[in-house]
């Protein structure tokens, strides 16, 4: 009989820890949203579309962007979406696109979808982003599109150009978002403009790096590595070796497969910078 209690004890232990510990699993789980700041909300009669980033903002540049869709009627948050969007400038005279990935589910049984949009340039007084969300949940479509606050960056991480074989590109600084004293992991976008509205990835070319402490009699540092691509579609990786705090310029030249400078100038003594660059300072 002492036996059997003592299974009996020993077994209910177990189911209670098992449970206790597949409730902590779940709450791990669910925590979609740790780490993220919801920036916005866009409406429909339907739902409500929630926008998410890191910093809480959008900025003039790269912007890692994730979102999840809420039904109105039950708020609960779908998790069945086909997602996209599109981006779009209002100028004087003429509406424009910029670079930007398509919205994919970041897991099965989450409910955040993600994607990025790279804004080359940000609002002003009379021009305006919004951004249009289309998305299709069990065969039905629907839509809704709302202005963004892209406010100027104060520090330059996108530059946008006309390289030398007349064709217009793009390129944004992604990673490190916190950079340090050490060889940083270096992430870049390199597009081109197609048209108007459309902003394909260039793939195999190599952005070249030259970081310099203007403030520092222009100093470089080692181990940097230029920014190539690993898979095509995909963002540039390289190494950022800084080698102490303050402010850099990171000059760059855009140089195609075969090695042709499409844009930029290599650093001298008499060329102390080039006319692509982005500027970071920690």
């Amino acid at each position: 009989m002492k036996f059997q209690i003592k299974n009996i004890v020993a077994i209910l232990f177990m189911a209670l820890a098992l449970t206790s510990c597949s409730d902590n699993d779940d709450s791990v789980a669910v925590n979609e949203l740790d780490g993220l700041i919801k920036f916005q909300e866009m409406t429909n009669t339907t739902h409500t579309i929630e926008l998410y980033s890191k910093a809480g903002t959008l900025v003039q540049g790269y912007n890692e962007i994730k979102l999840r869709i809420k039904d109105n009627a039950t708020n609960q948050y779908v998790k069945n979406a086909t997602v996209s969007w599109m981006p779009i400038m209002h100028m004087a005279m003429m509406n424009h696109s910029c670079p930007n990935s398509e919205v994919e589910k970041i897991t099965t049984e989450g409910t955040l979808y993600e994607g990025y949009i790279v804004f080359q340039m940000a609002q002003n007084d009379t021009e305006y982003w919004d951004l249009k969300v289309n998305y299709t949940i069990d065969g039905v479509d629907y839509t809704t599109t709302s202005v963004i606050d892209v406010p100027a960056s104060v520090k330059r991480t996108v530059n946008s150009f006309m390289g030398s074989d007349n064709v217009k590109y793009i390129v944004a600084y992604a990673e490190p978002s916190y950079p340090k004293v050490a060889v940083n992991d270096m992430v870049v976008g390199v597009w081109k403009m197609q048209d108007m509205m459309t902003f394909p990835v260039v793939d195999g070319y190599t952005l070249k790096i030259d970081p310099r402490m203007p403030s520092m009699g222009n100093h470089s540092s080692p181990n940097n590595v230029h920014a190539t691509q690993t898979t095509a579609g995909d963002l540039y990786n390289g190494k950022l070796s800084l080698t102490m705090t303050g402010y850099w310029k990171i000059n760059l030249q855009l140089a195609k497969p075969d090695g042709t400078i499409v844009k930029g100038e290599e650093i001298t003594e008499t060329v102390t910078a080039s006319s692509i660059f982005f500027e970071i300072e920690f």
